[in-house]
């Protein structure tokens, strides 16, 4: 059965969050992924903590968390922590971090391959309740240990270039692909199942992106293409007609703020990229990806948090029929 699962933009307050995550529960979600993206949004772990309070069956975990703005071990202390309060329904989401995070800290994004990979490593040692020694490139540890090992906890990775994902099947308990060029996900799921097989792993694949059954939700998801479009690669920018001239006008008019960028996006630059149509047809084409990919988990990511039930209930209708 698909998994269902929202992941939130935590821009409200934590007891705003937190009423999110209950309404979830009680609409069928079985994950609530938080964003860390470090002093814009409110604080992951903490949001956690509180939703973990409210609910009783909804799995709770970071969408994502990076290895630069927390020591490693102290996000696995936080992780371990949150899955004893929840009693079990902790996890992990990593992913290398962007620049919306890491920037206004001065934080370089360095190595992040070698970075994730020694996160996964180390992170499972503690949580398996190892003394871990531990001189890498990136991540150091000296002696550490935690003293409430929490193992089994599931590690999911979030990435976009082939070898941050081929690591992912080679290392993650799950993979997640968010907002990908869809016709592209054959490519990208080959890249995943290819890591599994160098290592014997069998990550499972979470596939996140929008459903969008009205022209509402089309007009939100609008402005949230204009970050994706302009950095998408070359290729896929000529395969949807989207030139180097609306590029640039796009770039330039997200000073003006994502809203006024929005309006330069065309539906037919938003359509490859999201699950559009009637719920009818956005049923039949949520069936066919997860069918033939073998994807486990279908991730909805709540961009307007203020029009979350509204979001959730719409695509509860689409979602529901799969």
């Amino acid at each position: 059965m698909l998994e269902r699962s929202i992941n939130v933009f935590l821009d409200l307050p934590v007891n705003k969050m937190v009423d999110i995550a209950c309404e979830a529960e009680s609409l069928g979600f079985s994950k609530c992924w938080v964003y860390d993206e470090g002093l814009i949004t409110r604080d992951p772990y903490v949001t956690l903590a509180a939703m973990a309070q409210k609910t009783s069956k909804i799995k709770l975990g970071t969408g994502i968390t990076n290895p630069f703005t927390r020591h490693p071990g102290i996000t696995a202390a936080a992780i371990a922590s949150l899955n004893e309060l929840s009693e079990g329904r902790g996890f992990l989401g990593v992913g290398a971090g962007g620049s919306l995070t890491l920037d206004p800290l001065g934080i370089p994004m360095t190595k992040p391959l070698t970075a994730v990979r020694e996160l996964i490593e180390t992170t499972r040692a503690l949580w398996q309740g190892e003394t871990v020694d531990f001189d890498g490139q990136i991540v150091k540890f000296a002696s550490a240990s935690i003293p409430y090992p929490q193992p089994g906890i599931e590690i999911w990775l979030a990435g976009r270039g082939p070898k941050m994902l081929t690591m992912g099947g080679e290392l993650a308990d799950g993979v997640a692909l968010d907002f990908l060029y869809k016709d592209s996900l054959e490519e990208w799921v080959a890249l995943i199942r290819k890591g599994g097989e160098s290592s014997g792993n069998q990550a499972r694949i979470c596939y996140s992106t929008m459903i969008v059954t009205t022209d509402k939700a089309l007009e939100e998801v609008r402005p949230h293409m204009t970050y994706r479009l302009v950095n998408t690669p070359e290729v896929i920018r000529k395969r949807i007609g989207l030139s180097d001239e609306d590029v640039n006008a796009i770039h330039k008019a997200m000073s003006g703020g994502l809203e006024a960028a929005g309006k330069l996006v065309k539906d037919e630059w938003v359509e490859p990229f999201v699950i559009m149509g009637s719920v009818d047809e956005c049923v039949k084409e949520v069936r066919e990806i997860t069918n033939q990919y073998d994807i486990a988990e279908f991730m909805i990511p709540i961009l307007n948090t203020s029009e979350a039930s509204r979001i959730m209930e719409e695509v509860n209708a689409v979602l529901g029929q799969v």
